[in-house]
């Protein structure tokens, strides 16, 4: 490989700061570092690299077209460097007396899939040789991140709310989607409903769930996890489309509703592509032949 080819995780720390910031002495001091060394040390990457990564003028400073990919790459990368450490260091302390792993980190969203969770770790559990598995649960759409990071081997990923880019997976089931309603709206006596149907219902608008570091825009609450979406549900403030196995988790005082014509959701198991590891690979078998 050419010397020039390869990036330093230090100098990729330093030229994230710094795009993040847009501003070399925010960055300086989100390092924890002078700003001189760090202006240094970007220079020598622009030089090795041949590329200029940032336009400076007296406004500040922005990223080129150059800049923006390694940007998107050098993340990636950083993301990447750390997960494999976090991986190394569960995997040192979870190895059994013969060497072997014997523990796994499953991150599923909470509420959802329950019943084929619940067989998945009966079965597997039942399998020689069972490896312990750590159940995580999570926020919507945060399995994801927690199987890029390394804080999770293996995750239950619901398609097309997660992204499967760059992992393996296979395809466990699949199942409609409901409405979830206070128990006393006029709409609950419904047999079936369509999206239409509940678009822009007077006083009941739909949760917000944060989605890629935010919430969407729109009149309905803020949700941060299930027991306060429930909550909210109950008191008739607002409503939510979720999985028909998600109802698993309904209080007395919702109604769960099918909607006719909304997408299916597919539920995935997804581990890392690179992954060798054999406990994995038993829970995954055990996953698919359920």
């Amino acid at each position: 490989m050419d010397a020039l080819d390869v990036l330093e995780t230090r100098e990729l720390r330093y030229f994230v700061a710094v795009a993040e910031e847009l501003h070399f002495g925010r960055a300086a001091d989100r390092l924890g570092m002078a700003q001189p060394p760090l202006s240094r040390a970007v220079q020598r990457l622009e030089r090795r690299l041949g590329v200029c990564l940032f336009r400076r003028n007296r406004r500040g400073v922005r990223l080129t077209g150059a800049g923006e990919m390694l940007l998107h790459e050098g993340r990636a990368a950083l993301d990447a460097t750390a997960a494999a450490a976090r991986r190394t260091r569960r995997a040192g302390a979870a190895t059994g007396p013969g060497g072997s792993r014997d523990r796994l980190v499953l991150a599923v969203k909470a509420g959802a899939s329950h019943e084929l969770l619940h067989k998945l770790l009966d079965a597997y559990a039942a399998e020689p040789d069972a490896a312990e598995v750590e159940v995580l649960p999570s926020g919507m759409c945060e399995q994801e991140g927690m199987l890029r990071d390394g804080r999770a081997d293996v995750a239950l990923m619901h398609a097309p709310f997660n992204s499967l880019a760059g992992f393996d997976s296979e395809v466990l089931m699949t199942e409609g989607q409901s409405a979830v309603l206070p128990a006393g709206h006029p709409l609950a006596a419904h047999p079936s409903l369509t999206l239409a149907d509940i678009a822009d219902v007077p006083g009941l608008p739909p949760a917000r769930w944060p989605r890629h570091g935010g919430y969407p825009p729109g009149p309905g609450p803020e949700v941060h996890d299930l027991t306060q979406l429930a909550q909210l549900i109950a008191l008739g403030r607002t409503m939510a489309v979720l999985p028909d196995s998600a109802q698993t988790w309904l209080w007395a005082g919702h109604t769960a509703v099918p909607l006719a014509d909304a997408p299916p959701v597919t539920t995935h198991i997804a581990w890392p592509a690179h992954s060798g590891s054999l406990p994995l690979a038993a829970l995954i078998r055990t996953a698919v032949r359920l």
